[in-house]
């Protein structure tokens, strides 16, 4: 008569490449959560928001905002070089405004081109009048602005939005790295100088003046 044998344990199927995830306790690291968010600011590259932050270090949104604050506070004394800013809707690290002089030597050295007054002042009529076509923005600057245009775009400061119903012309409006670099939330934290420029129908006239 044959020994009873002992029952097999189902194999279990271990996990594989991107399906391993590290396990973490936060409260267990040196910095704890504030160290934990420190870090994952240090390696963003875009502005990243408080829910991604708190689904990352599964952590209460709450509780990540009021470590952001502090961390916020902490860098703003002018002691460091950077500070922690909410800009574009996420947070992320950025030089203290105090190092700016610092800051933009080193750029002017050769690191990075600045744009031009055209540039900027085309960037300014897109802004404040998005939508807009190309022929309103010539119309508002007195100049073809097609060379400026294609500059802004390739900085990815500009997007193309829609097209004009009636003249299929391309429309143009900002991007969430306009507001960025201009460390804005929202276009609505622009300062109010609209009103010194032409609305739309202003605008429609002075581009059917210009045409022959």
């Amino acid at each position: 008569m044959s020994e009873p044998t002992e029952p097999m344990e189902p194999a279990v199927a271990e996990p594989e490449g991107d399906d391993v995830q590290v396990a973490f306790d936060v409260g267990e690291l040196p910095g704890g959560a504030r160290g934990a968010i420190e870090a994952v600011l240090m390696i963003v590259e875009e502005p990243v928001t408080d829910h991604a932050l708190a689904s990352a270090l599964e952590l209460p949104v709450e509780e990540i905002r009021e470590h952001l604050g502090a961390i916020e506070r902490a860098y703003n004394d002018g002691q460091h070089g950077f500070t922690v800013r909410n800009v574009g809707g996420g947070w992320r690290f950025y030089s203290h405004h105090a190092y700016a002089p610092v800051v933009e030597r080193f750029v002017l050295d050769g690191q990075q081109s600045r744009l031009t007054t055209a540039s900027l002042e085309t960037l300014a009529v897109i802004a404040y009048r998005q939508p807009i076509s190309r022929a309103r923005i010539s119309a508002v600057r007195g100049v073809n602005v097609d060379g400026v245009v294609r500059t802004l775009l390739t900085r990815g400061l500009i997007i193309e939005v829609t097209k004009d119903e009636e003249s299929n012309a391309t429309l143009y409006g900002t991007t969430p790295y306009f507001l960025e670099r201009m460390g804005l939330n929202s276009l609505d934290d622009l300062p109010p100088i609209a009103p010194y420029l032409p609305d739309a129908a202003v605008l429609d006239e002075l581009v059917n003046e210009a045409r022959p």
